[in-house]
């Protein structure tokens, strides 16, 4: 098995475990947070610069139009993601960079406060799978 194969089934506990064996230098629950902090920014900055410096995607934003009475369905037909266009391989590259950085700090942080990542994840799911189209709301 090489790298990639080992990546691809890499389970969120195996993630969290190789954050906390690779956290060293930032072992403060305050470097931690600023870090996540920063992290969260670069991931907006990197896809502010695909908008901005690279111009793969667009934004045309405007007041979405919703009603209690839609389905959801309909909802999904008429609310917009307000984008336009695809990430090329170079901000793709560089948004999923940003990502996994920020990835690595919410495994850090997890692993500081005691909180299972895998678990997470798991309740979010039956969150959604509750709350459904009101998950967000």
């Amino acid at each position: 098995m090489h790298w990639g194969e080992k990546m691809n089934s890499l389970s969120l506990k195996e993630f969290q475990d190789q954050v906390s064996d690779l956290l060293l230098r930032h072992r403060s629950v305050l470097d931690v947070l600023s870090k996540f902090t920063q992290s969260n920014a670069a991931v907006q900055r990197s896809v502010a610069k695909a908008i901005t410096e690279c111009g793969c995607i667009q934004v045309h934003a405007g007041k979405q139009h919703y009603s209690t009475e839609m389905t959801i369905n309909d909802a999904k037909k008429l609310l917009e993601t307000h984008m336009a266009g695809e990430l090329c391989e170079n901000c793709v590259e560089v948004v999923a960079s940003e990502i996994g950085k920020n990835l690595f700090y919410t495994a850090s942080l997890c692993n500081l406060l005691g909180v299972d990542l895998q678990k997470v994840l798991e309740d979010e799911s039956k969150r959604c799978t509750t709350l459904g189209f009101f998950n967000m709301s």
